[in-house]
């Protein structure tokens, strides 16, 4: 690692730590790490579309604000970072969460060991793996003026949502959307198009939405998933999700904002 300046992505967990700035938050850029780091320490050295070189490390316990750091959650940083720190922590906090949880080989049980800055190699048997992202839909389903929106099981707060879920080993993203929306709420939907796709690092998914329209049948909530869902018009809409997500940008979009 050479000696300039950069970006230093510093988690406990899912908390970030953020220099306090002139009067702002942002991430710490400077020569050397931010945060005393242990022998063991593993600095993640990545880089992103810009081409712009950043480093990333774990912390074995949280950093107690003081008058220069204070630590916030991953999702909650969107509203105080620029869009392209965000989107590099997002990166950082995905491959720190990976390297804890691919130590030793699926295959042999022997450790990995780093064989590039996003790849592993197992000393053993020679295996090697890379970081899995697990790919999710989430689709804005109309009827007219109307959209369905549904409040998951899993939310934490009053607002609702998209119909949303992973995809699963076989089928087309098209198809995933056919039937999750089948299964939790037992529409049928046509017109399905492509709308963006969005990393997730919560910790490791990449979601992609789409638009539909309804084509038939009655909402039969799956319980196990949704305790609620109904078709809103786009003048009376619901609580909905903040800014940060996929769902939020398909919603705007649709009412025009």
């Amino acid at each position: 690692m050479d000696n300039e300046k950069r970006l230093w992505f510093v988690f406990f967990n899912d908390q970030l730590l953020l220099e306090k700035k002139d009067g702002k938050l942002t991430i710490p850029y400077q020569n050397e790490p931010p945060t005393p780091v242990a022998a063991w320490t593993h600095i993640h050295e990545l880089s992103m579309f810009d081409g712009e070189t950043f480093n990333a490390y774990a912390l074995p316990s949280p950093v107690l604000e003081n008058e220069r750091f204070i630590m916030m959650g991953l999702r909650a940083s969107f509203e105080v970072l620029l869009p392209s720190q965000y989107q590099k922590a997002g990166k950082a906090q995905e491959l720190i969460y990976w390297d804890r949880n691919s130590r030793f080989c699926p295959s042999c049980g022997m450790p990995m060991d780093w064989h590039t800055n996003i790849s592993k190699c197992c000393s053993g048997c020679g295996k090697e793996i890379w970081p899995t992202v697990s790919t999710a839909i989430i689709v804005l389903i109309t009827r007219g003026d109307e959209a369905l929106m549904v409040h998951a099981r899993n939310f934490k707060g009053d607002y609702y949502g998209l119909v949303a879920g992973f995809v699963e080993t076989g089928e087309t993203l098209e198809e995933c959307v056919e039937r999750e929306v089948m299964e939790e709420t037992g529409l049928r939907i046509r017109n399905i198009r492509y709308f963006a796709s969005q990393a997730w690092p919560y910790p490791f998914g990449l979601m992609v939405g789409f638009t539909a329209e309804y084509e038939s049948g009655t909402i039969k909530l799956q319980d196990s998933e949704l305790s609620a869902g109904d078709f809103f018009h786009k003048d009376h809409l619901p609580n909905i999700p903040g800014k940060v997500s996929l769902a939020r940008k398909l919603i705007d979009h649709w009412i025009g904002k």
